[in-house]
């Protein structure tokens, strides 16, 4: 059996996320790709968030009905259900934090369903992670670093 990993060609895992990605260059979503889906993976939702933020874990990318069999989301793709981050904008929004705040962690987790979950256009992230409890048959995350100076 293998496991599920999570990769993108614009950065290693505990590397620095690249400008293009940011709020500072294009704001887009890097590419990611998986690997290792479990038997039975129907669905793949993702969550991409900042512990690091200085009023608490921040949201910046909520996104779910991706399909599993295409291995990955290429830069910037908008998969077919994308909720409100912390920016209160749906779809991605890249590493922004306070300038001067030091290097903040972005972990992009990736979820394997054993189902579809069953969201409205626009659910937020508490939505989607109350739609994948008890249908998550495994997980992965990819963690990227990013700082603005001060």
């Amino acid at each position: 059996m293998s496991e599920l990993t999570l990769t993108s060609d614009a950065f290693q895992h505990g590397g620095q996320i690249p400008r293009r990605h940011t709020c500072e260059g294009e704001d887009l979503s890097p590419p990611l790709a998986w690997s290792g889906l479990p038997e039975g993976t129907r669905s793949v939702a993702m969550i991409c968030d900042d512990p690091d933020a200085p009023s608490g874990t921040f949201t910046h990318w909520v996104a779910w009905g991706i399909d599993p069999g295409a291995g990955g989301l290429a830069e910037g793709a908008a998969p077919a259900g994308e909720g409100p981050s912390s920016f209160e904008t749906p779809g991605y929004r890249g590493p922004c934090p306070p300038p001067g705040h030091g290097p903040h962690r972005y972990f992009f987790r990736l979820f394997a369903l054993d189902a579809e979950p069953e969201l409205k256009p626009g659910a937020d992230r508490d939505a989607l992670e109350r739609a994948i409890e008890g249908r998550v048959l495994d997980s992965a995350e990819l963690v990227g670093t990013f700082e603005r100076p001060g």
